[in-house]
């Protein structure tokens, strides 16, 4: 099983359009999450296309986003159970998957809107640890998108913020499989549970950073 994500930048390089959708196929995800991403790119490949809200974030950030942008889209091939409900759903978006482990809940997300330097990025981040706790309760969970954090150098991180996240995962039981990387604020983290007895590898994709100015990550769980 492979899960990944990545920051597609609001198609910032949108002349490249055919090869960010090249990168994603190549990737070949069983889930794969974006994030800052654009209905312009063709997912055609994916059963499942679930998207967060495209008109009530305009309403509260107006002239920030495109008509075509939304912050979440979530695709995959595995069959959608439910969605649960978050805090806001122009920010994140959960769904549950059945998949050949079992069912796990996807909690894709962007913490923050402007930065983990704005007030909003605390708010956020609160908010959502709330989340994590009631979702990941009898529940297999993956917190996964733009944190906004990096966890293994100084590239871009509050601690207030790192520690929080890590607390939280301490007392829900998930792994942070991504905290490693460098130059990384993308992340995947999942329930400890679910991937017990189980080979976890993480790469990434786009170090360049020529089609996004994220890399792109995914983790590889072998059967």
């Amino acid at each position: 099983m492979k899960i990944a994500t990545w920051n597609v930048e609001r198609l910032k390089h949108k002349s490249k359009l055919a090869l960010i959708q090249k990168a994603i196929e190549r990737i070949n995800a069983d889930i794969l999450v974006l994030t800052e991403t654009d209905s312009c790119i063709n997912t055609g490949n994916y059963k499942y296309r679930i998207d967060s809200s495209f008109q009530l974030k305009r309403d509260k950030y107006p002239n920030y986003y495109l008509p075509t942008e939304n912050r979440i889209t979530i695709l995959t091939n595995y069959d959608l159970i439910k969605h649960h409900e978050t805090y806001d759903k122009d920010t994140t978006l959960c769904v549950e998957l059945k998949t050949p482990k079992g069912n796990l809940i996807v909690y894709g997300t962007i913490i923050g809107i402007y930065g983990n330097r704005n007030e909003n990025f605390k708010v956020d981040l609160d908010k959502q640890l709330n989340d994590f706790d009631k979702l990941s309760k009898e529940n297999n969970l993956c917190i996964i998108g733009d944190y906004n954090i990096s966890f293994e150098d100084n590239y871009y991180f509050t601690n207030e913020g790192r520690n929080k996240l890590k607390d939280s995962f301490t007392q829900n039981n998930i792994l942070l499989h991504t905290w490693n990387k460098k130059d990384c604020i993308d992340h995947i983290a999942i329930s400890t549970l679910f991937t017990q007895g189980i080979k976890a590898e993480a790469e990434e994709w786009n170090k360049d950073k020529k089609l996004s100015d994220h890399k792109g990550i995914y983790v590889n769980l072998a059967d």
